[in-house]
């Protein structure tokens, strides 16, 4: 039987831009700040791992798992750098699990985190779009400029022929994601107020993204720095931290599956691969989807908020935008879905993506989020965290420690 496992410490950065921070100087704030939740000392953690996927084009870096192992406290233990495009934070969390079930220590830390912009705050957008198009099958890249955008913009096309959804249908994920990012402090867009018409209408700052195509700017999740990191423990794990089952979340369930690069291979619509990760970590969780009230999904477009709805299985497939419609993803709704804003509107800083949805839903379970944001009476969290063209998913199954 497996050992049980806890995130026992969350910590991460206002997501948006971390301006002059080098990318050793990011890893290390990492492992300050979620140890300096529990006043943990680094050296009290036998495993690591740090999930990063633009680091090689953006910032000429490689070798992640040395930056983590630099930590004084670190250095000598089993650490290593994940890479699985945008699942690449939940895959982190996964292999630190994993180390600590084949017994190579009792407490670890997964980072997860992303510098996609400059030392002043500016992007290159068409750079970007080169660096995250290379996570996609080359045979499918042809004619497209900003690869994922473009990839999705026809998702998202397909998704709303076949379902008889709309673009204002859609324009509700993005519209209640916005209004809880202005209750996160952490939120990139905490700032920006949008109404559902500003989502759903064409206009000045919200335009076509693809010629021909519905997608547009309000559809599209954040180009943005950020890093996350939590400390996970098993019981054993809990008390050389000091930390009380009643601080910590349990990890009840968790799962991995990859499916083939190519979409033309599968119907990405159905999402297979992450319905079978899903029921995995339902199961191994001993729960169902009806247990959950609280979720955080990969919405790196609306789109996926919708297909993510379905995979979580709060709704049944084609129905994932009307349960945004319905109000139901509210956080006063039947099940909180991106309280935290999700990557649309708290941001996407790839690496750390995965790692935050676990540490969001984990605060949620634990009552520390914003007044304005925490669903009353939380009780079991799921995570759905995707990579290339719903390609990779990890996902998880969460319930209070005690």
């Amino acid at each position: 039987m497996n050992k049980r496992v806890y995130v026992a410490a969350y910590h991460q950065s206002e997501f948006g831009k971390l301006m002059g921070m080098t990318v050793p100087e990011i890893v290390k704030a990492s492992v300050a700040g979620v140890c300096g939740e529990i006043e943990a000392d680094p050296s009290i953690l036998d495993v690591g791992s740090v999930g990063a996927t633009c680091t090689y084009l953006l910032n000429q870096q490689g070798l992640l798992a040395g930056l983590l192992a630099a930590v004084p406290g670190l250095a000598g233990k089993p650490i290593e750098a994940v890479e699985n495009a945008c699942a690449s934070g939940g895959q982190a969390i996964l292999s630190v699990i994993y180390k600590l079930l084949v017994g190579q220590g009792e407490a670890g830390i997964a980072v997860g985190f992303e510098k996609m912009r400059d030392a002043e705050g500016k992007m290159d957008g068409r750079l970007i779009g080169r660096t995250l198009g290379v996570f996609s099958h080359p045979d499918e890249r042809e004619g497209k400029v900003h690869i994922f955008p473009h990839i999705f913009a026809e998702v998202m096309a397909d998704y709303m022929t076949r379902h008889g959804v709309t673009e204002r249908d859609l324009a509700h994920v993005s519209a209640t994601e916005y209004a809880n990012a202005n209750s996160n402090p952490y939120a990139q867009m905490r700032k920006i107020k949008v109404t559902l018409d500003d989502c759903a209408n064409l206009g000045e700052r919200n335009r076509y993204i693809v010629e021909g195509l519905p997608l547009k700017t309000y559809d599209c999740s954040q180009i943005t720095d950020g890093y996350a990191a939590v400390i996970v423990a098993t019981e054993e794990g809990l008390r050389r931290l000091g930390v009380a089952k009643a601080d910590a979340v349990e990890i009840a369930g968790y799962a991995q599956a990859t499916d083939s690069l190519l979409r033309a291979d599968r119907d990405v619509l159905r999402a297979e691969g992450a319905l079978t990760a899903m029921s995995k970590a339902y199961a191994m969780a001993g729960l169902t989807p009806a247990d959950v009230n609280v979720a955080e999904i990969h919405d790196c477009f609306t789109v996926m908020g919708a297909i993510g709805t379905e995979v979580i299985g709060k709704a049944p497939f084609g129905r994932g935008a009307q349960y945004w419609v319905d109000g139901r993803a509210r956080a006063d709704g039947e099940c909180g879905i991106n309280t935290s804003g999700g990557l649309i509107a708290k941001g996407h800083p790839v690496g750390a993506t995965g790692v935050a949805m676990v540490g969001w839903s984990a605060w949620q379970l634990l009552g520390r989020v914003p007044p304005a944001l925490q669903v009353t009476g939380a009780k079991a969290a799921a995570t759905f965290n995707i990579g290339g063209p719903i390609c990779a998913s990890v996902c998880t199954v969460l319930k209070p420690g005690a």
